[in-house]
């Protein structure tokens, strides 16, 4: 019987994608997005002796996520409270 290995870097992709939430934002986030890739990849070239595609998919969503947040979240304090600042400006 010919079992499956569960891919390094899948398991990567998940706990960096953890952190990436909790202890290390920047980092996780990055190492998240660029192992989730790896692994996928290196789960499709495996020709099935390689698992973890869910791990792997999990990383990706929780890293892209937190770059959609982040990118949100600098929209919301340039664009609308720069636009605040400005209409407090003109107001005045």
């Amino acid at each position: 019987m010919n079992e499956r290995k569960t891919s390094t870097l899948a398991i990567i992709s998940l706990v960096a994608g953890i952190c990436g939430w909790t202890v290390l934002p920047l980092l996780g986030t990055i190492a998240a997005i660029i192992t989730g890739h790896m692994a996928r990849g290196e789960i499709r070239r495996s020709g099935g002796t390689l698992d973890g595609d869910g791990m792997a998919m999990i990383g990706l969503v929780l890293g892209w996520l937190q770059v959609v947040i982040t990118v949100l979240g600098l929209l919301f304090i340039f664009l609308f409270l720069g636009g605040l600042a400005w209409f407090a400006s003109v107001a005045s």
